[in-house]
């Protein structure tokens, strides 16, 4: 029997939760067996396969319970690899015979000249010497239809460098939907918007049941307290922006408080339970009233649907709330304070005020230090923020520590980096990015030298004893989850700045979208950069053939879904950089299609298949964001010769309409020099530290795994690891972020 947060499980952990059925009936010997073998064989099509603990378990039960998992979980690995749709082509034969672009505008026109409906519609713009593509029958619509596609092309030929994921065996489902819920709530690094809306479901079957320990990351606090509202269990409000946010989600609204919330009519029971938590709120902390001035629209509207006014006698510290953002009573602010000291010249005064706030000293230090005049100045400075880590947050340490060794005095001097120094990437939480000029001095370098040293010490001391620890040594440059934000749902998608190997002659990437209610054009295209970063070419509906590969053509409307592939053989790339980005050209945008997703496959040269075969795939992920101009990652060519993948998850604003890749090809540039070129803190640096105080290190060669209990940090959890290990993948290696 299914159970609706199985597929949950499956997406988040890649276990699947333990089926359990009645006994098997006597003579059917062999029916789950024979069921399990089949189940593994179809789940290979698609990439992944059955661990040998979950072929056992699964081998003792009765067919009919093994064919109903099977059937279930096909449904979920087939979405995680983007293979529950159909991928279509525009030209039949891709990648053969993909026709010149200008070659294939011209036979276009003729093609319209001779149907009598098109021809009076383009003979007269002939004339002009302009042609609307988009009004020519034989241009962006598929001229084939999907099985005509699939007789165009031979069966995949199975290759041993084919992905292949382990599923592997869980607990009940009801285990495994806790142990999720508990992870995803006490996560120490705020979650994806996919993951925050997988923690509300989670949360609306485990309210009444066992709670973190902990929950930090204020969102995923708010979604937790709109499930035990509903619940009636005591709610988890500490500061009067807790309560907002808890009137976002009871409005259906952003809990993140980036988008402006539209507040409902609110019950009477929703009101006192929200006034009632605002007024304990205060009268327990009168300073969280200063915290109002950062959402006082937003205050002043939920006042309006509270009817605060009315209640004021009964909560006046509540009342107190709506005052302050109407401006009618004040509360000085602690950023306020921070910033008269500065102003007036007192940095030692600010640091001092900022003591009181670890995580606001800690996240000021480069301003802070270079506004110093004096050397003593710089000592109280440091000072004071080696004495608040021990109470800082683990994400705040490590932000820091990335911060300041991207700080280096000597960047600017150094002349391979010089352009890049020049410039700031900031990107938003939404993964909106944009580039402004650095003026700022450089840190002093004692005192960098000094805090790093210190922010190395406080990290490792927080750091759990690993035992013997067992190391994957591909998942060394993926970039410490700092954030989930921005970074979308899928398959195999690591952080902003991770590199990921790319083994393969051919490099596939995809794009698939179906439009929700009106005709909606994305283009897929590939820029070529070289080592400078200055464009060598690219691939896109206007240019669809050059010496690195090919384009699948353009499609130019997806009520039925539509897909475009790039392909490039990697070895006639003339570039360094390989960009993919996809363009909204016409139509909604990335938020509001009913579905859209990236990602690419690898293939030797001559294995053959469909444009698009799941168990090539090696990443898909979710294409949704602000903007018309996403760029999921970028392909780097290394000093020998080899690839990898490196994350970027940003978007562009982009025009209304009408985006090419020419036209946007400097900024995108611009934003991967960025990416590329900045040091981001990686697996591989809390290992070395977690390797110290390890009982025994092991780089894991791919064989045998130790017979002992370990810490394993991988990108795949590898068979015949002891139970009691344990084991951090990119699925849960926010786990690795000390609290």
């Amino acid at each position: 029997m299914s159970h609706p947060l199985e597929p949950l499980v499956v997406r988040h952990t890649l276990r699947v939760p333990a089926p359990s059925g009645p006994g098997r009936p006597a003579g059917s010997e062999g029916q789950g067996a024979a069921a399990a073998r089949q189940f593994d064989t179809a789940l290979m099509s698609v990439g992944f396969k059955l661990s040998a603990d979950l072929l056992e378990h699964l081998s003792e039960l009765p067919g009919a319970v093994v064919a109903d998992t099977a059937a279930r979980t096909l449904d979920t690995v087939r979405r995680m690899v983007g293979d529950h749709v159909r991928h279509n082509v525009y030209f039949v034969d891709f990648p053969a015979n993909v026709p010149d672009t200008h070659d294939f505008w011209a036979e276009c026109v003729l093609r319209a000249l001779v149907d009598d409906t098109a021809r009076e519609g383009t003979l007269p713009v002939l004339f002009d010497g302009l042609v609307n593509l988009l009004a020519l029958p034989a241009y962006g619509t598929y001229q084939h239809t999907y099985t005509e596609m699939l007789a165009a092309h031979d069966e995949l030929i199975v290759d041993a460098g084919d992905r292949v994921t382990l599923l592997h065996l869980g607990g009940p489902v009801e285990a495994e939907a806790t142990a999720l819920y508990l992870a995803l709530a006490g996560s120490t690094t705020p979650l994806g918007n996919e993951d925050l809306r997988d923690l509300a479901v989670l949360a609306e079957h485990r309210a009444a049941g066992p709670q973190p320990a902990q929950i930090p990351v204020r969102e995923n606090r708010a979604v937790v307290n709109r499930a035990r509202f509903d619940a009636g269990a005591d709610l988890l409000l500490d500061t009067v922006t807790d309560v907002l946010r808890l009137a976002c989600a009871l409005s259906g609204g952003d809990v993140t408080l980036l988008e402006p919330t539209r507040f409902r009519s609110l019950s009477r029971r929703d009101r006192r339970a929200l006034l009632a938590g605002l007024d304990s709120v205060v009268a327990h902390s009168p300073g969280r009233l200063a915290d109002v001035h950062a959402h006082r629209e937003a205050f002043k509207r939920l006042g309006e649907r509270l009817h605060a006014h009315e209640y004021a006698a009964r909560w006046p510290h509540a009342a107190r709330v709506f005052a302050v953002a109407r401006g009618e009573a004040e509360a000085r602010s602690f950023d306020g304070r921070v910033e008269e000291l500065l102003g007036a010249g007192d940095v030692t005064g600010a640091a001092r005020l900022l003591a009181g706030a670890p995580g606001k000293l800690l996240r000021a230090l480069d301003r802070l230090l270079c506004a110093c005049a004096t050397q003593e100045e710089r000592d109280a400075v440091t000072t004071a923020a080696e004495q608040v880590l021990p109470q800082a947050s683990g994400r705040v340490l490590l932000s820091v520590r990335e911060h300041l060794h991207n700080r280096a005095d000597g960047d600017r001097a150094n002349s391979d980096r010089a352009d890049s120094a020049a410039r700031r990437v900031f990107v938003n939480r939404t993964g909106r990015a944009w580039v402004t000029p650095d003026t700022r001095p450089p840190v002093p370098a004692p005192e960098r030298e000094r805090l790093i040293a210190a922010l190395d010490a406080e990290t490792a001391r927080r750091l759990p004893d690993p035992g013997h620890l067992l190391i994957d040594p591909d998942v060394l440059d993926v970039a410490l989850p700092l954030s989930g934000k921005a970074t979308t749902a899928g398959l195999g998608v690591l952080p902003r700045g991770s590199a990921s190997p790319v083994e393969g002659e051919l490099l596939r990437f995809f794009t698939y979208w179906k439009q929700a209610s009106r005709d909606t054009d994305f283009d897929l295209s590939g820029l070529v950069l070289n080592e400078a970063y200055e464009t060598v070419c690219w691939l896109s509906y206007t240019s669809l053939t050059e010496v690195e590969g090919v384009h699948s053509g353009d499609i130019t409307q997806a009520p039925d879904g539509a897909s475009e592939f790039i392909d490039l053989r990697l070895g006639a790339v003339r570039g360094t950089y390989v960009v993919p980005q996809v363009n909204i050209y016409a139509g909604e945008g990335f938020e509001d299609v009913e579905e859209s997703f990236f990602g690419y496959m690898l293939r030797d040269g001559e294995q053959r298949g469909r444009p698009f075969e799941a168990r090539t795939v090696r990443m898909k992920s979710e294409l949704r964001g602000p903007g018309r101009v996403a760029l999921p990652l970028v392909f780097v060519r290394g000093k020998d010769g080899g690839w990898h993948a490196k994350w970027l998850h940003l978007h562009l604003k982009g025009r209304p309409h009408s985006n090419r890749v020419e036209e946007n090809r400097v900024s995108v540039a611009t934003l991967v020099r960025g990416i590329v070129e900045r040091e981001r803190l990686t697996v591989r640096y809390l290992t070395g530290l977690m390797a110290g105080r390890a009982t025994a290190t092991t780089l894991w060669d791919g064989t045998a795994v130790p017979d002992g209990p370990v810490t394993y940090v991988g990108l795949e959890r590898p068979e015949g690891l002891h139970p009691d290990s344990r084991i951090i993948t990119p699925e849960n290696l926010r786990d690795l972020i000390p609290g």
